[in-house]
């Protein structure tokens, strides 16, 4: 398994306000496998692929990441790990509007100070359709194609694991398919593992497993008969 989730809760809030968003839920994923988890809003699945990619940490339970225990780190040392082993697609894509195209791509290498292989880069750029854009700067491309920079510059470090929370939420059902279509090759291409959050059945049914969410904890999971 790449990745554990072992015994996971959390909570947010106090009192009468208190609101357990995962309770005592545990999920294994296996390397190279295409997983989506699906919910209603509120059902805890962004939280979980918070939580599971080392961005929120749980009241109770662990994670383990190629064996290591995310929240047993520092916080340097979990921050360095996620730039160099996961790599992050948000729905608002998260990119920098003064930064041009390239620039965004490879800005987690340059934060940890570390060579860009730019034979890959430029792979990368030319599997997302991306070349004519290298350039040009954010408020000059599309929806679709700032959320293809975001999934290059998840590719970028190479990492073990791509978290992908309602990447298409924000783009129309065009883009979306295109978005989710990338997702796929770059699985494929580059044997990533990649977990998708989305509410939208329609774009889970491209992964190799389905997993269900409903008030905190799995309530399905669906995994496809390669034939």
């Amino acid at each position: 398994m790449i990745l554990e989730g072992k015994n996971l809760r959390k909570t947010y809030g106090f009192d009468d306000n208190k609101v357990d968003a995962i309770k005592n839920l545990s999920i294994d994923i296996e390397e190279g496998t295409f997983v989506a988890i699906v919910g209603r809003s509120g059902s805890g699945k962004s939280t979980l692929l918070h939580v599971l990619g080392g961005l929120v940490e749980p009241n109770a339970g662990e994670v383990f990441l190629e064996g290591q225990s995310l929240y047993n780190m520092n916080d340097d040392t979990l921050t360095r790990l996620r730039r160099r082993r996961m790599g992050f697609v948000f729905q608002f894509f998260n990119l920098i509007s003064t930064q041009n195209v390239l620039e965004n791509i490879v800005l987690p290498i340059h934060l940890d100070n570390e060579q860009v292989d730019n034979d890959y880069i430029e792979e990368v750029i030319q599997l997302l359709g991306l070349e004519d854009k290298k350039y040009a700067f954010i408020h000059e491309l599309s929806g679709g194609q700032q959320q293809r920079v975001a999934i290059a510059r998840a590719l970028a470090s190479k990492p073990a694991i791509i978290f992908a929370d309602e990447p298409t939420g924000n783009l129309d059902a065009k883009s979306s398919q295109e978005v989710v279509d990338l997702l796929k090759i770059a699985q494929r291409k580059y044997h990533e593992t990649v977990i998708m959050v989305t509410h939208d059945e329609l774009i889970a049914s491209i992964a190799d497993r389905i997993i269900t969410i409903e008030d905190g904890q799995i309530v399905q999971d669906t995994r496809k008969v390669v034939k």
